[in-house]
């Protein structure tokens, strides 16, 4: 790599903290307890919020991912980071995948997953609540790594004026490379949808 003049692409350090545990909502047990193994898609969800600069000032991402696949079933975009965000992120889900009673969906404490609005959504879909511990980024780290992986391969790569810019940079690589192309050592080296195939 040296010879040829080829590094690779590293992550930056700052971070603008997306969860405020501080509040007097109901908190779900934490059913995942960092097992990542699961084999049979719509079983367990992961949901999280990461935040992306853009020339018009920060744009949030909440994405849901299935843990079976790593597939992105559910996202959603906004200037901010009240529930309606992972709201329409989790209907998104519902309405690709329509998921069986007994979906886990695990997240962080953040109010925005404790809401009264989030939680009867999960309700309606008769989907079970699970919650990281308190600042305990390991017990959702595939959904972590999901993050990492966006901000090293397209948010630190790219300057945005506006959020309608990002928006479309973060749709063709969630929905046009990220489910479709990009293959994962956790899933035998194949896309995410190939695993959705291969599973069904």
């Amino acid at each position: 790599m040296r010879r040829h003049g080829i590094r690779a692409l590293a992550g930056r350090r700052f971070r603008l903290c997306t969860t405020d545990s501080r509040h007097d909502l109901p908190i779900a047990p934490n059913l995942l307890k960092q097992e990542f193994s699961v084999w049979v898609p719509n079983k367990v969800w992961l949901a999280d919020i990461t935040y992306l600069p853009t020339g018009e000032g920060w744009l949030y991402l909440a994405a849901v991912l299935d843990l079976a696949t790593r597939k992105v079933v559910g996202w959603s975009m906004r200037n901010h980071m009240r529930t309606e965000l992972t709201t329409a992120a989790l209907m998104m889900a519902d309405q690709r995948q329509r998921p069986t009673t007994g979906l886990v969906c695990h997240s962080d404490r953040g109010s925005q997953y404790a809401a009264e609005a989030y939680r009867t959504q999960l309700a309606g879909m008769r989907a079970v609540p699970s919650m990281s511990r308190t600042a305990c980024c390991y017990d959702n780290a595939p959904m972590e790594s999901f993050f990492h992986t966006l901000k090293v391969e397209l948010v630190h790569q790219r300057r945005w004026a506006t959020r309608d810019e990002a928006r479309r940079d973060l749709f063709a690589y969630i929905e046009g490379y990220y489910n479709r192309q990009r293959i994962h050592s956790a899933l035998g080296y194949i896309t995410p949808e190939q695993a959705e195939r291969k599973a069904s």
